[in-house]
């Protein structure tokens, strides 16, 4: 369950073909997650490639813990379950829709990931994120279980099993440092404005590539991480590649760039 709290705002900039979905709050330090499916719909079919980014020191620490301790203080208010499993019910539905959508996701990391807001990193196609930036399933540390918004499906294919399963059972904070080091993160940086610029120059190298061809890889790399056998990966990868080969947008738009390129320096 994640707690939105007042404050909380999620502010969508589609500049196209790029779009940056920043998680803001008014207050310096967030405590908590904002939700952010309002703002990635806003990503058009002409928006290729979105940077989840967040303001202020933190990335997202998760669960307000102090709005739901007076929650739990006061009977008469305390979340019946059926309002808890739609809060849980939303918040899979934002991780599913970021694996669905066709644009890539660059999701930058300052501060700490904790929680549900590890989770919306996990949700993202590559991470970044800098020296300050610290992650954990903060679930466990408060009597939840630590398989929550997709964490232990995405977790163990990231780092393995075994880191898996150490950092879910025990809520182990994990450091910039190993964070690099296990898969977890593609790249570390000193300054926040060294990752955001790292994570344009990214979204510019997959604006030079083909707008169909980009969001069938990211399509079939999410298929064939749970191919069941080499034959049924090939079979997404042959219909795929059959498609951009005598699509008119595809290889053969492409080729003729290329040649026309090559013509004119003759």
């Amino acid at each position: 369950m994640m707690q939105m709290g007042t404050g909380w705002s999620v502010v969508a900039w589609a500049q196209c073909p790029r779009c940056s979905v920043f998680l803001r709050r008014w207050r310096a330090h967030p405590s908590g997650c904002p939700h952010p499916t309002p703002a990635l719909s806003l990503c058009r079919p002409e928006v290729r490639v979105v940077i989840l980014k967040a303001a202020g020191k933190a990335f997202c620490t998760g669960l307000d813990i102090q709005e739901a301790m007076r929650m739990q203080a006061d009977p008469e208010n305390a979340p019946t379950p059926q309002a808890v499993w739609q809060v849980q019910q939303s918040w899979s539905d934002t991780v599913r829709n970021m694996r669905r959508c066709p644009q890539p996701i660059i999701c930058c990391v300052q501060g700490y990931a904790m929680g549900g807001g590890l989770a919306l990193a996990l949700g993202a196609d590559i991470r970044l994120c800098t020296t300050k930036a610290r992650f954990n399933v903060q679930m466990i540390k408060i009597g939840l279980t630590g398989c929550d918004i997709g964490i232990s499906y995405f977790l163990p294919r990231l780092v393995g099993p075994s880191v898996a399963a150490e950092l879910m059972y025990t809520g182990r904070m994990v450091s910039s440092e190993r964070a690099v080091r296990i898969g977890l993160v593609s790249d570390v940086f000193q300054s926040t404005d060294d990752m955001e610029a790292a994570a344009e120059e990214l979204a510019d190298e997959m604006l030079d590539t083909n707008a169909l061809a980009l969001g069938l890889t990211k399509q079939g790399l999410g298929l064939n991480a749970d191919a069941p056998s080499l034959d049924a990966a090939l079979a997404v990868e042959d219909r795929q590649q059959t498609l951009m080969a005598v699509a008119p947008s595809g290889m053969v738009a492409a080729l003729g760039a290329k040649r026309a390129t090559s013509t004119s320096k003759l």
